[in-house]
């Protein structure tokens, strides 16, 4: 007909996807079109899809776009106030889930369950962080307190705060564990030096430091099980 405008090429395109999505998840779509699907409730109607591939493009990766600070993303062209809240809620609730799908039950029986325990109070952060899980004579966890946030030999967990999270909690047992933000899950001199020498303090006031735990994304090193908490003993 005369005068008919053409149908745009993107026409349908938000359907299409999000029924790709329910037919087989997110298996095999590249960043940008998992962002595509998250913009679609942010900013009803037009083309997302330049704006996911800024997102891509300015924080490298899905995991950048969540790590990004609210003012970090309203700086791409595109972002308003509604859609930086929803890529900061997406993190958030995803580390509620993990928190409350999680079956550890109190008693620690292996390095697995400190996993468990520990990996939803990591997730999403954007800086790294120390935590102290302390814990009975029989490995039952009395409390998990957080000891500081920054590198740890930079924060230098503070002697003090160390044997106050521990003594305050009673325990006779505790773990260390901190995150690298960088996504390897290694330990630095620093923090073979810092252990060893938590350990030796804690063990001044007959509690013993059974690991140092070092998270990055879904990995998790144990020191206890490499060996170096014999070091230099």
């Amino acid at each position: 007909m005369a005068g008919k405008k053409p149908a745009s090429i993107h026409a349908g395109h938000r359907q299409r996807t999000k029924e790709e999505f329910l037919a087989r998840g997110l298996d095999g779509l590249p960043a940008h079109r998992v962002l595509e699907l998250l913009l679609f409730y942010a900013i009803p109607q037009g083309d997302v899809n330049p704006l996911a591939h800024r997102l891509a493009e300015r924080f490298g990766s899905l995991q950048g776009v969540f790590h990004a600070t609210y003012e970090q993303l309203l700086e791409v062209e595109g972002i308003g106030p509604n859609t930086a809240v929803l890529l900061q809620l997406v993190p958030a609730v995803a580390a509620r889930y993990l928190a409350e799908s999680a079956s550890f039950d109190g008693q620690v029986v292996d390095t697995w369950q400190l996993r468990e325990l520990l990996a939803p109070l990591f997730f999403g952060q954007r800086s790294e962080l120390a935590y102290l899980v302390c814990m009975d004579g029989k490995n039952k966890v009395l409390a998990t307190r957080k000891l500081g946030e920054g590198v740890v030999d930079a924060v230098n967990i503070a002697s003090r705060k160390v044997l106050e999270a521990a003594l305050g909690c009673n325990a006779s047992r505790v773990v260390l564990a901190h995150n690298h933000v960088s996504g390897v899950a290694f330990w630095s001199q620093a923090d073979v030096d810092t252990t060893l020498r938590l350990k030796r303090l804690l063990e001044q006031a007959d509690i013993l430091l059974l690991d140092h735990l070092i998270m990055a994304g879904g990995d998790m090193v144990s020191m206890a099980e490499s060996g170096l908490l014999r070091a230099r003993e």
